[in-house]
This record gives structure tokens, sequence and C-alpha cells, in this order.
């Protein structure tokens, strides 16, 4: 490489894109147009950024393995922060293993890193993991190191593994002070923002409060009966029961542990399960059988009586009944989450960030945009949609795969 490029290259390493393109902008040669393209993208124009790295692609040689696999890399790194998650994958396991093989371990961590993030983003936590035990931090410079330390974080979050996660924050912070990249530092700075914000909310014998990512990781050991709203069950120490196909069984619960140790009336029973304004004769042969069934449900967990005028829960072993609550109820919050990123998302992405269709994301994303809640740029397929962060609150648990199992 000559003189320029080089120098071209050490700027856009040091988060530079304006310097890089003073030495390079009127170059047409494959390199000058690969470092070209990465400058867009870091100035986030993506589209001419792709287009620069396409060109570059083709420019370099037959036996430029390295320089094509690297035009790769950089392609897909566009696609994750343009969120294009439908970006063929195995494109870029094919340049990771070509840099591999050429020796330019660098490179091929930082394309097992974007995979790592796609995953993570998708909610497939245990292939992220997976992803992550074959890359050695210790042989990566600090801004690979941070970005390593980053997808474990997230990982432990979306987990609730709370002292994990500050854990690699700590040593992602300190990866990127001494890479000196102010944007790294600032993803890092949010990331801790996350461990600080309202993650869910705790509704207690008539009171609600927020709770933090660390105290959901408490109460998930607690042995109190918990209702939870994310996962549409019941839960007390090492059992679990699920009502996830059955709302009308949640509902109910849900409402008895609200209002416990009192009673609920039927008449609220009747408007909270079925919808219903009165409660009629029908309605209150319906909600007998509904009760009966959801005592069979939570025989394990706690008792269901009825009272003179509705029913109540009483847990086995005295035990305290909260709800775990979603920081926001909306019907759409999933959605919503994801789009709080701050990131401008196509339907087709959300569609397969939240194993969903198309057409109900779609129909998730109108009623969104009705509200003022999230709005929409471009047209037909390059139409994407966004929204500001959810002021105060961490959406985390509402992403994807949001809590452990068990």
């Amino acid at each position: 490489m000559d003189s320029l490029i080089t120098a071209a290259g050490l700027a856009l390493a040091a988060g530079d894109p304006l310097g890089a393109l003073d030495r390079v902008a009127l170059r047409e040669d494959a390199p000058a147009l690969a470092l070209r393209g990465i400058a867009m993208a870091q100035l986030g124009d993506f589209d001419r950024a792709k287009a620069l790295l396409r060109r570059a692609a083709r420019g370099f040689g037959p036996k430029e393995a390295v320089a094509r696999a690297r035009c790769v890399v950089a392609e897909a790194e566009i696609a994750l922060v343009s969120r294009a998650l439908g970006w063929p994958t195995k494109a870029l396991d094919a340049a990771r293993a070509a840099l591999e093989k050429h020796g330019d371990r660098l490179n091929a961590a930082h394309a097992g890193h974007l995979k790592v993030r796609r995953l993570l983003l998708l909610g497939r936590l245990d292939e992220a993991e997976h992803g992550l035990a074959g890359l050695d931090p210790a042989l990566l410079p600090p801004a690979s190191r941070a970005a390593h330390e980053l997808a474990i974080a997230g990982i432990a979050m979306r987990r609730l593994r709370t002292k994990a996660a500050r854990a690699a924050l700590e040593r992602a912070r300190q990866a990127a002070r001494l890479a000196g990249i102010a944007g790294l530092l600032a993803e890092v700075d949010s990331a801790f923002l996350a461990l600080e914000a309202p993650a869910a909310r705790l509704i207690a014998q008539g009171e609600t409060r927020p709770l933090l990512l660390e105290e959901v990781e408490s109460l998930q050991a607690s042995p109190s009966l918990v209702v939870d709203a994310f996962r549409h069950g019941v839960r007390a120490g090492e059992t679990t029961v699920s009502l996830a196909t059955r709302p009308v069984l949640f509902a109910l619960a849900r409402s008895l542990a609200e209002a416990w140790p009192g009673d609920v009336s039927r008449e609220e029973l009747v408007a909270r399960a079925f919808g219903g304004k009165h409660a009629d004769e029908s309605h209150r042969a319906r909600l007998r059988v509904e009760i009966g069934r959801l005592r069979g449900e939570l025989r394990a967990l706690a008792e269901i009586s009825a009272t003179k005028r509705g029913f109540m829960l009483s847990p086995h072993q005295g035990r305290a009944t909260v709800v775990l609550a979603r920081p926001i109820e909306e019907r759409h919050a999933a959605v919503l989450a994801l789009l709080a990123d701050g990131e401008a998302w196509s339907s087709s992405a959300l569609a397969l960030a939240l194993d969903s269709s198309q057409r109900s994301v779609q129909r998730a994303l109108e009623p969104l945009a009705e509200s003022g809640k999230v709005q929409s740029f471009g047209h037909g397929r390059a139409r994407r949609w966004m929204t500001p962060p959810v002021a105060g609150f961490t959406t985390t648990l509402l992403l994807p795969a949001p809590l452990p199992n068990g």
C-alpha cells in the first residue's frame, strides 16, 4: 500500500472518516474505493458506502482474496447497522474463513463479532454465546476488545446476569478508552445506562414501583409467588406454570395477584378477563368455569377461594405475591423495544427479529404511526421505521427472548 492508503486506514481505525476522505476522496483504485466506502459508512451514508464497497470488491484482482473478504465484512457491518438482518450470512462466513486462512485474525475476529451482534438482535442467545466462545479477546486490539465485551454484556443482560454484565461493561470501558474512539465510548455509556434505568414494574399490595435489571434478577431468585407478565406465567421457587397459551387464565391470575392479600369482585374479573362491561349470569357462569381451570393450573402454588364479592388468591407456605409487569403496557411493546435503539428498521428486519410475519409487523406499525409513537421515511422496499428511545426506561426485557427459562 502507498502512504496515503496507509494514512487513510489509520484515520478510519481512529474513528476519523473525514481525515480518511481527505486522503483518498478523489482516487478510484480499489483500495481507495474500499476506504471511501468505510468512511461513508461511518458518516451514515450507507447506500453510498455499499456501492463503493461493491465497486472495490470487483476491482480487486483474483489474487487479492483478503481485500475482497474485508469488503464483504465491511458490507456486513453496514447491513447490521442499517438493520438489514436478512443480509446473506453465508457470505460473511466465507469471508471470515478466507481471512483466517490468510492469517488476518483481526478482521476475522471482527467478522465473528458482527455475526454475534446479529444473533443477539434476533434473540438467539445460545448461538451468540457459542460464537463468542471461539474468540479470544486477549489477542485483539482495544477497539475489538471493547466490541467483544459489549457482546458479552448484551448476552448477560438478556439472561439477567447483572454482575457479569457490569463487569463486562467495565472491561469494555477500559478498552474503549485505550482505543480513544468517542463513538465506542458513547456506546459503552449507553449500555451502562440500561443497567441503571428501570426495566420492569413491580405491582404488590396495590402499589407499583419501577425495578432495575438487578432487582428483577433478585426477584427471580426470591421465594415470592410471581405472576410474570413478560412470559405470561406464574412461578414460585423452582415451580413454574406457563399460561402463555391461556390468556383468559393469565388475566385472572394477574388480577388476583394485584389485589393480594385482598379479593377481587366478580364484576372486575369479568371486565379484565372477558372485556364485559356488566357481569350478567352468562358471564358469571363462564367466570366460575375459568376460575376452576385456573385452580387446577395453580394447585401446586396457591389456592383460589370464593369470597362474598368475588375470589382471592392464597399462596402456599404464606408466600408474598407480586406481579412483574412490563415497563410499558403497550400491545406492540416488542416492536417499540426494537425501534428504541435509535436505528432505522425495515418491516422485514423487524419481522425477522420478532420471529413474526412481515404483515403482522406492518399491522402493528400502522397504529403506532397513527399515535405518533413511530415514524417512517422512504417508500416501498426503502421504507424504514424508527423512534426515539423511551425516556427513563430500558427496553432490554421487551426484546426477543427477554427472560431466562426456569
